[in-house]
Parts: C-alpha cells; structure tokens; sequence
C-alpha cells in the first residue's frame, strides 16, 4: 500500500461557501501530494440534490485560486477519470449498487417516514440493523414478487447495506493508528434513494475513490465513524487490495469553551470562518471572508497549516514550497486544534513586514485616492516603509497615517491636556524660527541642529516633542518626529506649526 502511486481528493458538496476547516482538509491533501510526487484531485458531491446552493462551486473552485492552492484535475480542471461531479455519474453508482444487490450484500427497503418514526418511538434507540431488519418492510422480509411489483408500481425505496453483526472491523489510520470496531454497532446505511436516482455519500465516495484510483483519503475527523462501514463496502465490492490509507484530521476547535469552531464564533469574536466573502442566495445575509478582511493568502495558508500539524521545529513561517518540503502527515495531532485567530492576525503582520515596501504600496495606493489624496507612488511607499510595522492589514494604514496626506483640522483633547503646557506656544513659534532658518532639511541635519537648541535652552526634550508632535500630526501617534517633518517638508511643516499656534488654547485648571 505504502509503495503505490499517490493520488488524493477533495471533495466538498456544494451546499455553500466552503468553511475554514474545509480549507485545512484540501490544503493537507494538497501537501500530502506535492511531497510524494503524486496528483490532487477535484471532486464535487452533489447527490444531496435538496442542499445545493447556487453560486457555492464557483464560490470553492475560487476560493481555492485565490489561496494557491491548484489541483490537477477534476471539475474545471479536466483529466481521465472524469466526469467529476457525482451528479453526472448516476449510471456508474447503479451498476455498483445492482451488484450489491445480487450478491446479497444489500437489500431494498420501502419502509416510510412514518413507518420509521413509529419504530423509533416504539424502540428506545431504534437502529435498522440487523436486530431489527427483520421486522421491516423491506426485500428480506418480502417476497419476491411482491417487491418487484413496488417497485414496477413506482414506490419509492432506499437500498441499505447489510452489515453482519460479530465481526471486528480493523481501520488502519495514519494518523490514529489501528481503529477496531464491532460491526454489532453500526447501521444499516442507506445506499441508493430511488427518489433521486442517486446514491448517498457512502457508495458514492466508495465508488468513486476506487475508480478514480485514490490512494489516500485525508478527511476530517467528522467522517471516523464512517470508516468501518467504508472497509465493509471496499470487502463487498471485492476491492480490499485497493482500498486508500485513510487519514482523519482533528477539529478545529472553537477559540474559547469546547466543541467545534462555527460560524457563530466567528460572528461573536469577529473574524471569518469562510476564504471569501459569502453572499446567501436565500436568505440575503452576507458572511466575512479573508480575503475582503485583508488577509494575504499566503498568511492564511500558513497560519492553518500549523492548526494540528507540527513541524517539528521552531520555524512558524513556512513558504508553500516549504510547507510541502517539511510536511509529514504524521506529525499531525490527533486531537482537536483550538482556532487561535489572533494569531492569524500575526501571520498577515509577518507577511507584511516581509513584503516590500513597494508592494504594500500598491496596496495601500487605492485607499489614500479613495480618500480624495492625489499622492506620488514614491510620497506612499515611504509611508508605507515608516509605518508597516504598527499594522496587521493594509486597510489599518489610512486612519494611523493619515496625517501625512491631510493636516489636522482639530486637536485631540486628551493630548492636549496632557502634553500642551502653557508654554508650549513661545516654544512652539521659536522652534518654528528656529526650522525656517535651516536649509537643509535632512531628517539627520533636523536632527542635530534641534538637539543642539534644545540642550542649550534647557528645554526638555520630551515636552518640546510631544508638543511639536501634537501641531503636525493632531494627536499623539506616529513614527520619529524628525521622519514627520523631513517627509512633510519645511513649508509644511512651518505651516501646520503656526496654525496649531493660533488654533489650540492652553488647558486652564
């Protein structure tokens, strides 16, 4: 097994946009077979014909574009084994299903809704299985004839599996080692719905795995339970020797408290659980995504990476190319990951501090014009370089910079309380002589020549600052008072000085 070709699968059903969780499955599965050599295949499970939602495909395959994260072949991308999308394989799942009827491995069953709601309130626990399959409406208990006249008569039915109890099902898993179940506690899954003429699931996945020719299945942990009923199928299809290693994820679980993260932590904590922004066909309501939060998509593919899968080492900040270098499946923990956002939100920091300067820029570029600014290139990406390392998104720039575009127009009340004393306006007009007389108006020169001034007057230095700060920038906030003045430019910097003068009165009390 361990010596065959690699081929694995992502295979979400389109009942939406695609969850956060879903994302990890594919990025493993994708790492999984960039590093032995092998091919990642693109399946879509729509056999659930009630749950599909308009748009939620397109909404996955660019999701996944926008991530990087490129399969080889499947829906949208082509390949040999295709058709890809289950709905379009309705004939292959009948003759499987046909197969496991004639070999007795399966049976029909035309018990109603009712019906089995009855027995589950008859029966404490009520499982159709084989303590009570007996007792059903269904092709065990039936005659022949009777059977085929329902269903020449168009009653609709199911196929179920027969599971045999007294059995110990062995699941090898390559992250929680060997899995043994009794058979005694599992269904009777249902197979095949006539109503739809489409398989559930279970077959669908069977079938498809092996026709597709898939080596390992990488889930999430959600999909266990399903792994003895899956051996079950691969025995009774005559398929064992070519059953997929299987692989289940641990959860993501919720930031704070116990259970599974959901798009309600999300909306109370304020951070997106879907790569793209979502817009419901039904219902109107519109979900955050990543990628209109501000996330790079190399920051989120590197932060969920280490969400349950370790390296092994101190490195947190992984390239594509180097996440699938130093990825092994089986680093990867078998219980559930808690979905720790903020750091999520320093993941993007990384990314931005390790962008360049210029790159940023193009970015932060659009928001300074949509704030009426018409500003060189160059004027942005030095604001960019003294002002990126205070920031986690590109969009957090505008409200901390943008006094270097636009002067202030009022004064912060706190600041001025605190850092405007009486005489900061006879400091603040000398300093302004004091800078109109220079001509070189470097940062260094600034630098030098005001120190000098400010050591000789006996001023200190933190209220000639502080002050300063409070008539070019309006606040309290900003890089090195000397990087705001060279940026600005002496006449600027003289103008903005001067109005502060005249506009901010001195606290009295």
């Amino acid at each position: 097994m361990e010596n065959r070709h690699v081929r694995v699968r992502f295979a979400p059903s389109p009942t939406g946009p695609l969850h956060i969780g879903g994302v990890r499955t594919a990025l493993y599965n994708y790492l999984f077979a960039r590093k032995h050599g092998g091919e990642f295949v693109f399946r879509i499970e729509d056999t659930d014909s009630a749950r599909f939602v308009e748009g939620a495909e397109d909404y996955i395959i660019e999701a996944f574009h926008w991530l990087g994260i490129e399969f080889d072949e499947g829906v949208s991308y082509g390949g040999e084994y295709g058709p890809y999308r289950q709905s379009e394989r309705r004939g292959i799942y009948k003759i499987y299903v046909d197969r496991l009827l004639g070999a007795n491995r399966a049976y029909i069953a035309f018990d109603t809704p009712e019906e089995l709601e009855q027995k589950r309130q008859e029966i404490q626990n009520f499982q159709y299985d084989a303590s009570t399959r007996m007792s059903m409406r269904n092709s065990l208990t039936m005659p022949v004839e009777e059977v085929a006249r329902l269903i020449e008569d168009g009653h609709q039915y199911v196929v179920r599996f027969k599971v045999e109890p007294g059995r110990e099902i062995v699941v090898n898993d390559m992250i929680r080692g060997e899995v043994r179940v009794k058979s005694d506690i599992l269904d009777d899954k249902v197979l095949y719905k006539s109503a739809d003429e489409l398989p559930t699931y279970h077959l669908a996945n069977i079938v498809d795995d092996h026709l597709m020719e898939i080596s390992h299945v990488i889930r999430g942990e959600e999909w266990l339970p399903s792994a003895p009923l899956h051996v079950l199928l691969y025995e009774a299809l005559g398929w064992q020797n070519s059953m997929p290693m299987f692989a289940h994820l641990p959860l993501l679980l919720k930031p704070e408290g116990k259970g599974k993260l959901s798009k309600r932590d999300g909306d109370r904590l304020g951070f997106p659980v879907f790569p793209l922004e979502w817009h419901d066909p039904k219902t109107d309501e519109v979900s955050s995504g990543y990628r209109e939060s501000g996330y790079f998509p190399e920051a989120v593919v590197n932060f969920l990476a280490l969400l349950g899968w370790n390296p092994g080492t101190e490195q947190e900040i992984f390239s594509l190319d180097e996440l699938v270098k130093a990825f092994d499946i089986s680093r990867c923990s078998k219980s559930g990951a808690k979905f720790d956002y903020q750091k999520g939100m320093w993941f993007n920091h990384e990314y931005i501090l390790r962008k360049s300067d210029e790159e940023i820029a193009e970015l932060f570029a659009p928001i300074v014009a949509n704030n009426g600014v018409d500003e060189s290139f160059e004027r942005i990406t030095e604001v960019v370089r003294m002002m990126k390392d205070r920031v986690s998104f590109v969009h957090e720039l505008w409200p901390l910079c943008s006094f270097f575009f636009i002067p202030p127009l009022e004064y912060d009340e706190k600041t001025v309380k605190k850092r405007w004393k009486e005489n900061s306006p006879q400091v603040m007009a000398e300093l302004a002589d004091l800078l109109e007389g220079i001509d070189d108006f470097s940062l260094e020169n600034q630098e030098r020549i005001v120190h000098d001034w400010v050591e000789q007057k006996g001023y200190g230095l933190g209220n000639v600052m502080n002050a300063w700060r409070l008539t070019l920038v309006g606040e309290g906030k900003g890089p090195g008072m000397f990087d705001i003045s060279a940026f600005l430019g002496k006449e600027e910097t003289l103008r903005r000085m001067r109005r502060a003068i005249e506009m901010i009165e001195a606290p009295r009390g």
